[in-house]
């Protein structure tokens, strides 16, 4: 069963999401650290992924294109501060439209493995203009994200 929740920020310039995975957190993790898994589900429902550079380690690049439905291309840089296998990932966005760190967190849960991501931005303004429009996004990244999960488990299993 998912689990999905909205955790409160813990300042007025974050956006947190949470949910629940019926996976372990080495699989979870891998999800992400994997490029060829994440390319697969980052970003909002429709969306694909060119991942040009991926140097998974503190200080390493990660900069891919985002491709909307609509034709449209979303070039991202982002580059690892932390990364502590398999309990948390820290990356900032380095722009080009924003700036924020993301500091995803993997817990073992009894139902699974627990992921949360805190978004950290620079304003209080911008998480007001953008905040519900990342939160949406950040669930259909989930929805994304379970729906490889779930694919990868039946692979496995066969």
């Amino acid at each position: 069963m998912t689990q999905t929740s909205t955790i409160p920020p813990a300042a007025d310039t974050e956006i947190v999401s949470t949910r629940v995975f019926a996976t372990s957190r080495e699989d979870l993790f891998d999800a992400f650290s994997d490029p060829r898994q994440l390319a697969q589900w980052w970003g909002p429902q429709g969306f694909t992924n060119t991942i040009e550079t991926f140097d998974f380690h503190p200080g390493g690049d990660w900069i891919l294109t985002m491709h909307a439905p609509s034709g449209t291309d979303y070039p991202n840089e982002s580059r690892f501060v932390e990364i502590v296998r398999p309990e948390r990932i820290v990356f900032e966005h380095l722009r080009p439209v924003h700036w924020y760190e993301m500091t995803m967190l993997l817990t073992e849960e009894e139902a699974g493995t627990r992921l949360t991501w805190r978004m950290r931005f620079e304003t209080a303004d911008e998480v007001m203009q953008i905040g519900r429009f990342i939160t949406a996004a950040n669930q259909e990244n989930f929805d994304r994200l379970e729906s490889l999960l779930r694919i990868s488990a039946v692979s496995s299993d066969s």
